[in-house]
């Protein structure tokens, strides 16, 4: 049951992200100051670590975008084998 919760939360928050970046972006136009963009940066961390740590990675790297931060390429962690 546990999974199944996370998985329609997973999909429930890719499915957000790729909303917002067909519908709402467009308009914004391109200001992210990292590479890959802050909603790639989302869309890739939740995909790769699950909704708890993909989100909170998500919330981090969305604090650091500010005008005092370079930015610049910052990718999302490779997750670490367990051997």
């Amino acid at each position: 049951m546990n999974n199944r919760i996370s998985d329609i939360l997973k999909k429930l928050c890719l499915i957000s992200i790729k909303f917002y970046q067909i519908t709402i972006s467009p308009y914004i136009g391109a200001h992210c100051r990292f590479i890959p963009t802050c909603s790639e940066y989302a869309y890739v961390s939740i995909c790769r670590f699950g909704v708890l740590k993909g989100v909170y990675l998500s919330i981090r790297r969305i604090l650091k975008c500010h005008p005092f931060h370079e930015g610049g390429y910052d990718p999302v962690p490779e997750k670490k084998n367990k051997n």
